[in-house]
């Protein structure tokens, strides 16, 4: 990923001399019928205008990197992903259908784009929230000034098509100009390995996916009260909560899956779920139960547990450098410390109710966190409970419905959106014009309030998804919400989105599916269904 922090504005400030069209792929053909007025860029850009030409880009496209980040490999092997999606319908090896190769050659012609020169001004690859992730861009024949990144790559990925007749990559309405930003800089979706086991390779090609709609975090709820599937060095037996010896990650997986999204501009936001949804982690130390009969929230009276949350947040630290951790502190039923003897003694030992030994749980777990450089996120309950002593660092999760944000932000508190009744993935009834149509900032008037308001994040909640569904019930659905927290909201929030949204998915949904996501069809009633009959991918 070519995305740098804000102290490193300059870090991707790009020339292109000769080329620009790393960032082409193939798309929907020329003689499709579909309405030339919309720019079939998803998401939106802020700004933007196109022409009337087209382009012909050269399928030995070569890349020419200057500047300080010229030995990047993160730049080259953006380049070669990119150009491998460009140029998919290319003919390659000399035992390769010679004879069409002849008659290719015999209708070459002079190519508009061939080189690509790019100027990294920055060799400092650290990712973290809030990077500046705007760009310029020029599309014109033989010339070119941009500021790149992946983003941009993505963008313009969206704006060629592989042209049959001729068997080129074309690039339409050139030239183009396109001055973009995202709108907050916290775009997120959740995947859940708890309540169903992911493979590696699956949460990759989810990854993937994500930065073809310029998601920019995962958070990867790791560890639930069904299985414990992370290797933890420190306590060695944690995972024998998970559901088999072979639905676990090592230590080495879970790096390479922070490696991988790197590569791709994303971030990943880890979360270890406390005190409640954590009964799998007694499967290989009971001690951390009240009792074997009542098995959560973590037993609060042992300085035990505490050891092991510190010693699993420093295990976690080596692997995800992401600023945000997130803690849960959802959804906690404090009967089992009522009724468990001991946990009952200690909490008059000490004078506190159960409700009180709560926040005190989630009070000593963030204290934790900060220790280790961590930025705590928690779930809204934290907030609702005990605002006033939470620590003002804290990043408040809504989920459970609206008005939550505007609350936190008025104390102070920064904020991520992901209203259940709208962009929890699992509710496979709510459809893709609700999932637009959500809004981050409503109730929330004041600019500096707003600042707030880091962004948003889908939900896909793993109890009904595994291997066998999740991409199709992510997609299309998580692109809506892509583009409500990249696109300035007056473009996207007036008019008819019928007219102006809905042709639009229907391309996006396409081109996840030309390159291989199995996004499901964007009209279906319930999400994930198949198509109801045949029929063009752009109509479904």
């Amino acid at each position: 990923m070519l995305l740098k922090s804000q102290e490193h504005l300059s870090v991707l400030k790009v020339i292109i001399i000769t080329a620009l069209l790393i960032i082409f792929t193939s798309s929907l053909s020329v003689s499709t019928d579909v309405d030339d007025s919309l720019a079939y860029i998803w998401p939106l850009p802020a700004q933007f205008s196109s022409g009337n030409d087209t382009l012909s880009v050269d399928p030995a496209l070569c890349l020419s990197v200057s500047g300080k980040g010229s030995g990047l490999k993160i730049v080259e092997e953006a380049f070669e992903r990119y150009k491998a999606i460009i140029f998919e319908h290319e003919v390659e090896g000399v035992n390769s259908h010679s004879v069409f190769n002849n008659f290719r050659k015999r209708r070459s012609r002079g190519f508009d784009i061939g080189t690509l020169k790019i100027v990294v001004h920055s060799d400092n690859e650290e990712l973290q929230l809030g990077v500046d992730e705007s760009y310029t861009l020029l599309v014109a024949k033989n010339e070119g000034l941009s500021i790149i990144g992946e983003a941009t790559i993505e963008t313009f990925s969206q704006l060629c098509s592989f042209d049959y007749d001729t068997k080129s990559v074309l690039v339409y309405k050139a030239p183009w100009y396109i001055q973009d930003k995202p709108r907050f800089a916290f775009r997120g979706l959740l995947i859940d390995t708890s309540r169903h086991y992911l493979p590696v390779d699956v949460i990759e090609q989810i990854i993937e996916s994500m930065s073809y709609a310029k998601l920019n975090v995962l958070h990867w709820h790791i560890i639930d009260e069904q299985s414990f599937p992370l290797e933890v060095p420190t306590y060695p037996n944690l995972w024998k909560g998970a559901y088999s010896k072979w639905e676990r990650y090592t230590v080495e997986d879970a790096h390479e899956i922070v490696s991988f999204a790197k590569m791709r501009g994303i971030n990943v936001m880890a979360e270890v779920d406390v005190p409640g949804h954590a009964e799998s982690w007694g499967a290989g130390y009971p001690n951390l139960w009240p009792s074997p009969s009542c098995r959560e929230p973590l037993d609060v009276s042992k300085n035990f547990t505490f050891e092991v949350i510190s010693s699993i947040l420093s295990d976690l630290r080596k692997i995800f450098p992401f600023e945000l951790f997130h803690l849960g502190g959802d959804e906690v039923n404090t009967d089992c410390w009522s009724s468990t003897p001991h946990v009952k003694k200690w909490l008059r030992d000490h004078k506190l109710t159960a409700k009180e030994a709560y926040q005190y749980f989630v009070l000593r777990a963030q204290k934790i966190a900060i220790s280790k450089n961590w930025t705590p996120v928690n779930w809204e309950e934290t907030f609702n409970s005990f605002a006033s002593n939470l620590n003002p660092r804290t990043v408040v999760h809504n989920w459970l419905g609206g008005g939550v944000c505007p609350k936190a932000v008025a104390k102070g508190f920064r904020c991520i959106y992901s209203n259940q009744g709208f962009w929890y993935l699992d509710h496979l009834d709510v459809p893709w014009d609700e999932v637009y149509t959500a809004e981050p900032l409503e109730g929330i008037s004041d600019p500096s309030n707003q600042e707030l308001v880091l962004g948003g994040e889908v939900c896909m909640w793993g109890e009904t998804a595994d291997t066998s569904d999740i991409q199709q019930t992510i997609w299309p659905r998580a692109a809506a919400a892509a583009e409500r927290l990249w696109s300035r909201r007056e473009a996207i929030s007036t008019g008819n989105i019928t007219l102006t949204a809905l042709p639009r998915l229907h391309y996006f949904r396409c081109l996840l599916n030309r390159r291989g996501v199995q996004a499901a069809p964007v009209l279906n009633k319930y999400a994930r269904e198949p198509p109801i009959g045949p029929g063009s991918c752009y109509v479904q």
